[in-house]
């Protein structure tokens, strides 16, 4: 099936007509539905991102050898002082990764995010990222899927193409029940835990976590959103007022907790002792280091791999070093690695090892000489990681502006879910103008991803 053909005929169905009234009813749904990144709408466009069975096979296929090998460096890690020396870490992070968060994965909840080329008869997939500590947007895309169902272009293309969906909501809850049940063991796992969604009252995401709570309710549990700083750990419990914490949902970033409520505040201590369960625990800060796709892309670490892990890793990670000093390979050639950066900029992007939302990106491209001889230097002295330039799609998306209909090339990336460390499903695409893809950047929108087939 051409993507190509199901994309066109989406665009031609959007008449004057039917794309005001598609729009309106989106713009309803959002806002009835509390699909809003604070006090913007998720999204901006008219068409959910497509995929063929074929290319969300592929994709899955691609990740499983990888969150093998994730898990693998991550406990390797764990266990070895001179190995975790690569990711990077802070004095603090170090003891937090220590404490057992009592169930086997160290990232049982993540989301990858790639770069995905489907068109021109091959398909190109390069993971850039591992969210591993905070995989937002689950509950966002099952609503979001739910809403395009709803508009008057879905309905008259559902007459030529059958079009499914991804949810993930089920998965986040499975995987916080799993984690609870190994934590548990015979003692507690045999009562339905109290669920905190953890998170401060002022980020743009908390009408996400509505979402995840009415979720929760409807599936018979008790959950509630909680600020870190309202929480008290008395009598071998962490509580909430009088609302007793079995299970976090940890939505907050570790760096925030302990920057702003210290390295031994309640939940700190209530982790440690064992007296809540956690998800993500704190050894998720491992891989959601982007050293953690240095490690995995280093030649010095490839005798850890099995052939079809180093085979995914060669194919879907792109060649990622620390910034520092050394000698390496690129390519299967030796180079002298800080004048090779400086001398090849264009070929490359700089980041922190720790940030989040584009925060400190530097793209050599867009970069001059001086500018990115400068970041080169800050990134020896704070830690960073160079990573190859990998190629970024572009797809027509059709959206209201003005009254009027436009449809203009916006560059997506892919950001498939995963769960358990072991498999994928449901997928985020977000679209923008800048190459900075996130929900903020730019002509930013988040968009559901369906999988489409042509009717017989």
């Amino acid at each position: 099936m051409s993507l190509t053909e199901a994309i066109i005929t989406y665009h031609d169905l959007l008449t004057d007509e039917i794309a005001a009234d598609s729009h309106e009813q989106l713009t309803d749904q959002m806002r009835s539905r509390g699909l809003f990144f604070g006090e913007r709408p998720l999204c901006s466009v008219l068409r959910p991102r497509f995929l063929t069975p074929e290319q969300y096979a592929y994709m899955r296929q691609a990740i499983r050898p990888l969150l093998r090998a994730f898990e693998k460096i991550s406990h390797r890690a764990v266990a070895d002082a001179g190995f975790r020396a690569q990711f990077g870490l802070f004095d603090w992070e170090e003891s937090l990764i220590q404490i057992d968060p009592g169930f086997k994965v160290h990232s049982p909840l993540s989301r990858l995010d790639s770069f995905f080329i489907t068109d021109g008869g091959s398909m190109e997939l390069k993971f850039t990222e591992n969210n591993a500590e905070v995989p937002a947007a689950s509950a966002y895309n099952d609503v979001l899927n739910s809403a395009f169902f709803g508009l008057r272009v879905m309905g008259e293309f559902l007459r030529t193409y059958s079009v499914r969906t991804i949810p993930t909501r089920h998965s986040v809850m499975q995987v916080l029940l799993d984690c609870w049940r190994q934590y548990s063991g015979t003692t507690r796992g045999g009562h339905k835990p109290q669920i905190a969604v953890l998170d401060w009252d002022e980020v743009p995401t908390r009408s996400e976590f509505e979402l995840f709570v009415a979720y929760f309710k409807s599936q018979g549990l008790t959950a509630q959103i909680v600020d870190p700083r309202t929480v008290e750990y008395r009598d071998g419990a962490l509580y909430n007022g009088d609302y007793r914490i079995d299970l976090i949902y940890k939505r907050v970033l570790i760096t925030e907790l302990i920057e702003r409520m210290g390295a031994d505040n309640p939940v700190v201590q209530a982790v440690r002792n064992h007296d809540v369960c956690m998800v993500n625990p704190f050894t998720c800060k491992l891989l959601y280091k982007k050293a953690s796709l240095a490690v995995l892309s280093d030649e010095r670490n490839a005798d850890l791999y099995t052939a079809d892990e180093l085979e995914a890793i060669r194919e879907h990670i792109p060649w990622t070093r620390v910034v520092e000093e050394r000698t390496t390979t690129y390519k299967g050639l030796p180079v002298d690695l800080m004048p090779f950066l400086t001398k090849y900029r264009e070929q490359f992007v700089l980041k922190p090892n720790d940030d989040y939302g584009g925060h400190g990106i530097v793209l050599g491209w867009q970069t001059n000489t001086a500018g990115w001889e400068a970041a080169l230097k800050t990134a020896l002295e704070v830690p960073h990681v160079i990573q190859e330039r990998v190629s970024i799609p572009t797809e027509p998306f059709p959206s209201m502006s003005d009254g009027k209909l436009q449809i203009y090339n916006r560059m997506l990336d892919t950001a498939p879910f995963t769960f358990h460390g072991e498999y994928t499903d449901g997928c985020l695409t977000r679209l923008s103008t800048d190459p900075l893809l996130n929900v903020s950047a730019g002509g930013g929108s988040t968009v559901p991803t369906f999988i489409v087939e042509k009717r017989d």
